[in-house]
């Protein structure tokens, strides 16, 4: 078994605020015994005013949100899966990365991931009339990306991502032993979706889902789901941490469930390709 820990988290549009935050939540992790710490989407700083967040958006290099987790996590010896920040990107590209990195207990990032599909779309009805253009400001990523970590072999996903399967079989094809899905969920969709999503992830790929998440009414004036989860590959809810308060969670990774789950249901090797 290994023990890892969930922020939801309140994020604001103040990045030194915030990474105050995060430290503090690492030192909780870490305290509680926790081997791994999982964070929600823009972590560092959410903020829909494209014009003001412009000016507190620097490339990975600079970042001091990730320089400072990275001394954290050397300082506690322990994992981080940082759920995302906003990056500026330094191949020309003028719209930002919606990155997701995992650092590990020297401080050095093992893992970095551009999330691939924007939430460009018009929630209207029971979506209570939002409407998002991710992609005016961020441009999509293109590889599915894992690594090993305490937990098995990790997979990374952010938000949006867990509607589109494709991604998740190529996460699944991979063996993923667990796979992350940070997130910053509205609250019309999240009532809707976010449970029955990610269960059906965990499912589809037997594997845990780890899914930090963004929570209660922002500064920015969105309002967020919560609802930070841990999905066992059978599809059972370990940890729901509820929609109303931030905070540190915690739950056990049972490399043993996995194995357990694969061999009854067999569904990673039974699965053939499809011909259109």
């Amino acid at each position: 078994m290994t023990r890892i820990a969930l922020y939801q988290a309140n994020t604001g549009i103040d990045p030194a605020v915030n990474t105050d935050r995060l430290l503090d939540a690492v030192t909780e992790a870490a305290s509680g015994g926790a081997e791994m710490l999982f964070t929600p989407e823009m972590s560092g700083m959410l903020d829909r005013n494209r014009q003001r967040a412009a000016a507190n958006v620097v490339t990975e290099r600079e970042s001091e949100v990730l320089s400072a987790i990275a001394h954290a996590a050397k300082d506690h010896d322990i994992w981080v899966a940082l759920g995302s920040l906003a990056i500026r990107r330094e191949d020309g590209e003028s719209r930002w990365a919606n990155r997701s990195l995992v650092v590990g207990p020297d401080g050095t990032v093992a893992a970095r991931y551009d999330k691939i599909h924007m939430f460009d779309v018009d929630l209207t009805g029971d979506g209570g009339g939002e409407s998002w253009r991710e992609s005016n400001g961020f441009a999509p990523g293109e590889r599915v990306v894992t690594t090993q970590t305490p937990i098995g072999r990790l997979g990374l996903a952010v938000c949006y991502d867990m509607r589109f399967p494709a991604l998740w079989a190529a996460l699944g094809d991979a063996r993923c032993d667990a796979i992350a899905c940070p997130a910053a969920f509205t609250r019309p969709t999240g009532a809707a979706h976010w449970h029955v999503l990610l269960r059906a992830r965990a499912i589809e790929a037997s594997a845990y889902v780890i899914a930090a998440a963004q929570v209660g009414e922002h500064e920015d004036g969105r309002k967020t789901y919560g609802h930070s989860l841990v999905v066992d590959p059978w599809g059972e809810v370990v940890l729901d941490m509820g929609g109303e308060d931030a905070g540190v969670g915690f739950a056990e990774i049972d490399p043993g469930r996995i194995e357990s789950v694969r061999a009854q249901l067999p569904s990673l090797a039974n699965r053939r390709a499809i011909t259109k």
